[in-house]
């Protein structure tokens, strides 16, 4: 347990302390936020803003959970390496696309094929390697079988387990990255987020079928350990976040959104709670089908639903001012986090 505190704790302050030095490194160096023609007009003044601060966000949670590792003397499980190994990959694809968007000054960095190649080799390299490394009991990081609070009796197979990781990666990394349209929204989502899996795998450990075994016990292979770089990557959103809220010094870019989507999305599938990750991460998913609701109805009649899509920028032209978005939005984060935690935790009690 006292991982989990160091591994937040210095993720939060290495954070905290490293980002106003990305501030000023990229400053340096131009490379500021290309802002699009066609959004909202109050967007154009952040044009210039730093942009990439996901890569602080991403050094703070491996350095955070490297340290409480070594300070407790523990070895990394197998679990955590894989979730930090999907998180830091899409995190690379993401810089790269960023990188390409400053050097050649567009809205748009990789090429649509190229930044789906990559973000396909990590997510089902991230599959296939996460049904591997069995432990003394014989269980893998990840199950064939569907899970929602636990498995379910529902076995996927290898390779449609492969299909359903990827499409769970795809969508957490891209609804995180259609939320990353206001200052601090998508990184305060997350650290509410990541603070509910902190809950989960902690829950776990103390309830898995090693410790207590019975009706209801949780077969996870790596729980706690799951729990510490969750608390890491709350940690560097909280440290982020600082600097990232409205005004924002520093925007995450997609190396950050991309990275924080498929952190949850290891979480989800490691923890087996595939299918509640999507209330947990709710705000993620209202966002995202705001999207698919405008583009769809838009090809179906011509017509739009929202004012603008992703549906925050909806409500920002509406009046609304930014802060008030993200806060409202910030609380409904919370609202499907609080709800995810309390099915889940019906579900130990009903011993389903």
């Amino acid at each position: 347990m006292r991982a989990i505190l160091i591994a937040g704790g210095i993720a939060l302050v290495l954070s905290l302390i490293g980002t106003p030095l990305a501030i000023r490194i990229l400053v340096k160096r131009g490379y500021g936020q290309l802002i699009r023609d066609d959004g909202p007009a109050g967007h154009h003044s952040k044009r210039g803003t730093p942009t990439m601060g996901g890569a602080v966000i991403i050094l703070a949670a491996l350095i955070g959970y490297g340290a409480a590792k070594a300070i407790t003397l523990e070895t990394p499980s197998a679990s955590a390496l894989l979730v930090l190994y999907l998180m830091a990959g899409l995190g690379l694809v993401g810089f790269v696309d960023d990188f390409i968007k400053i050097v050649k000054q567009r809205s748009l960095g990789l090429r649509a094929k190229a930044k789906l190649a990559g973000q396909s080799f990590v997510g089902i390299s991230f599959a296939l390697l996460a049904i591997q490394f069995k432990d003394a009991r014989g269980f893998t990081p990840a199950s064939t079988h569907l899970s929602f609070v636990q498995d379910t009796a529902l076995d996927l197979t290898p390779v449609f387990f492969v299909i359903w990781a990827y499409i769970l990666i795809a969508g957490h990394s891209n609804g995180v990255n259609l939320t990353d349209g206001l200052d601090g929204l998508a990184t305060g989502a997350s650290v509410i987020v990541f603070g509910a899996y902190t809950f989960i795998g902690v829950w776990q450990y103390g309830q898995s079928c090693l410790n207590a075994p019975g009706v209801g016990c949780y077969d996870v292979r790596d729980p706690l350990d799951l729990a510490i770089v969750s608390a890491a990557m709350m940690g560097s959103c909280f440290g982020f976040l600082w600097w990232n809220t409205s005004p924002a010094k520093i925007f995450m870019g997609d190396t950050g959104s991309l990275a924080l989507g498929g952190a949850l999305a290891g979480l989800a599938i490691l923890t087996r709670t595939e299918l509640l990750s999507a209330l947990i991460g709710g705000l993620f998913l209202i966002i995202s089908l705001s999207v698919i609701i405008q583009v769809g109805y838009f090809k179906m009649t011509g017509k739009r639903v929202f004012k603008m899509a992703p549906l925050q920028h909806h409500f920002e032209l509406k009046g609304w001012t930014e802060v008030l978005i993200v806060v409202r939005f910030w609380i409904i984060a919370g609202l499907c986090a609080i709800l995810g935690i309390g099915i889940f935790y019906a579900g130990w009690v009903t011993g389903t």
